[in-house]
Formats: structure tokens, sequence, C-alpha cells
């Protein structure tokens, strides 16, 4: 059985996930995986949000796994730019899109396979 995953904590510009500290915006798969945000894959609509945005370049990724909850860490300060074409893709999965730590709330009760990306800064 895989180990499930779980954000401890978080202050700006980082989070930890079962012990390990990372400083970049972070994706947990549902098999429990972290891997980097690929975020250069939105880098060139940063010019239209003054921030590299989630867009839907970043989310094919999402047909692959099987999950029963997406959830989406925006910043601190809530503010992760999102892409109206990527919207559209998460609110086909019911995706809960908070503040980073609301989010964290949130997945620490989370008990079935889930997906998050989470952006530690802004």
């Amino acid at each position: 059985m895989l180990m499930k995953a779980k954000p401890l904590k978080s202050k700006f510009g980082w989070i930890k996930i079962n012990g390990v500290k990372y400083e970049k915006d972070v994706i947990i798969h549902s098999n429990g995986k972290v891997t980097k945000r690929k975020k250069k894959l939105s880098k060139d609509f940063k010019a239209n949000y003054g921030h590299t945005p989630l867009s839907e370049r970043e989310l094919d990724f999402l047909k692959k796994e099987e999950f029963y909850a997406l959830y989406i860490g925006a910043g601190h300060d809530f503010a992760l730019p999102i892409t109206p074409k990527a919207l559209g893709i998460l609110n086909k999965y019911n995706a809960v899109i908070l503040s980073t730590p609301e989010i964290i709330a949130r997945i620490k009760q989370e008990e079935n396979p889930y997906i998050a990306i989470i952006h530690v800064t802004c």
C-alpha cells in the first residue's frame, strides 16, 4: 500500500510533505508521489498575468490519474492566477481552490486518493 503524502506545514516560500521540505511549487499525485510543478509550460502567459499562472498546459497529467479529490493551493495570499481554460478543466473535476494554508488543512482531513497542486509563495 502506498503511503499518502500529507503536507504538515507550510510558510511563505516552502512546504513540508512527509518530512521533506520543498521550496518550489509541487504536485502531490494520487499515488503519493511528489513532483515539482512544471511552471515552464505556462511561462509564456506571464506577461498577461504579471505572474506565471496555472494554465491548461500543466493539467494534462490529470487524465492519467485516479483520484477522488483535486485541490489547488493558490498561494498564501490566494494570488496564483489561473487561466480561464485551466479553470474550465478544474471545474470539470470539481476542484477545491483555496489559499495554500486552507488547502493544507483540507488535505490533512482527506482520506481518499487526491491530487494537489500547491503554490508556495504569493
